[in-house]
């Protein structure tokens, strides 16, 4: 499965905005999908995931009231709102499809993962 994802860009601390991450074809309804963060000299970390059977979305604790993870696997496509976002919210921001039935917060649970948005925020 091939993604792609963007609308990273230079904002503001207190700024939104959308991440959208679309699928080049169809994914099983089984699957999920997330969102990851890697900022420079950290290791990539959850960011928030979605299932597709059950429609439960994660987060992780430090974006769950400011971030909303939304989509769908008909419409191929998943989005990311991001709101207030900070200074510490700077990083590369990659979409993957979990295939998996592990944690929605661990890396190894997904097995397509698209190239990545960089989203800066300035204090």
């Amino acid at each position: 499965v091939q993604l792609q994802a963007c609308g990273g860009g230079l904002v503001q601390a207190g700024d939104s905005l959308r991440l959208s991450c679309a699928a080049y074809e169809r994914i099983s309804k089984n699957y999920g999908m997330g969102w990851f963060r890697q900022a420079p000299g950290k290791e990539r970390e959850f960011v928030a995931a979605i299932s597709f059977s059950s429609s439960n979305t994660f987060y992780q604790d430090s974006v769950k009231d400011r971030f909303l993870i939304s989509g769908d696997n008909a419409e191929k496509t998943v989005f990311l709102q991001m709101n207030s976002l900070k200074p510490e919210d700077t990083a590369v921001y990659y979409c993957a499809v979990r295939v998996y039935s592990g944690s929605y917060h661990s890396t190894n649970q997904y097995s397509y993962w698209g190239r990545g948005t960089l989203v800066t925020v300035s204090s």
